[in-house]
């Protein structure tokens, strides 16, 4: 009896011991990292974790004239505001752009109220910045937003792993030098910019200027070229690092 019990016990153990090798599989396979990929202007598609997150889909107006619109499927849409160059219904998926808390396919997502301008939103009304967990990582998107961050904004943003920051400039995005000291107030790992002209010709009825301003401000911090596909693992080495994309 005692040697049945000792085998009973030995195949308990290890059936025990296999399920909790599924389980941390699976839990690595849902805290695994993320891949980005990006449409250009402050449009990007986050995939990691089970769920898929679409950020500013756009128009092709304005600034992002002559790109192509992110006509896909995602999981959850995060729209800075309702202005058509960063919150344009052409995507498909749960369109969120009001503050709030929401829990949508296995993800927290919060939204906090800022001024689009900087002359408190008397221009372009309010933004949505987002506060998010995918793959493990840390996410703050604040692609529309010109108005310093206030201290309960700093609060509820934390220390993001990944920030995205507008750094064009203009009426209702960040400049270079606004950009650069809102990266030093959240101290993120990764720093991808965007809403931003790129290339030689700024599209007409676009007052945002180009990505150096805000490289130039940043001086001193690691950059990296990645194209239009960006991934990232769950562990970050410390930062900040400057993650480029087209």
């Amino acid at each position: 009896m005692p040697s049945l019990l000792k085998v009973l016990s030995t195949r308990s153990l290890s059936a025990a011991s296999a399920v909790g090798l599924v389980l941390s599989s699976a839990s690595s396979a849902i805290a695994g990292g993320v891949t980005i990929t990006s449409y250009g202007h402050s449009a990007l598609l986050i995939q990691g974790g089970g769920q898929s997150v679409l950020l500013n889909p756009f128009k092709a107006v304005g600034c992002a004239a002559g790109l192509r619109e992110p006509r896909v499927n995602a999981t959850v849409i995060l729209a800075s505001s309702e202005l058509a160059d960063e919150g344009a219904r052409v995507a498909s998926g749960r369109f969120l752009v009001q503050p709030g808390s929401y829990r949508i396919g296995g993800l927290k997502l919060e939204g906090f109220a800022a001024p689009h301008d900087r002359i408190g939103g008397r221009r372009f009304g309010q933004a949505t910045l987002w506060r998010w967990q995918q793959g493990g990582l840390n996410f703050a998107h604040l692609g529309g937003s010109a108005a310093p961050l206030s201290g309960e904004d700093k609060v509820l943003l934390g220390r993001p792993d990944v920030l995205i920051i507008g750094v064009g400039g203009g009426a209702k995005v960040y400049n270079g030098n606004e950009a650069a000291q809102t990266v030093q107030e959240l101290n993120p790992r990764r720093v991808i910019p965007v809403q931003y002209v790129r290339g030689a010709t700024t599209p007409s009825d676009c007052d945002q200027e180009g990505l150096q301003p805000f490289l130039d401000a940043m001086a001193g911090t690691p950059v990296k070229q990645v194209g239009t596909s960006l991934s990232l693992p769950a562990a970050l080495s410390d930062g900040p690092v400057i993650e480029v994309m087209r």
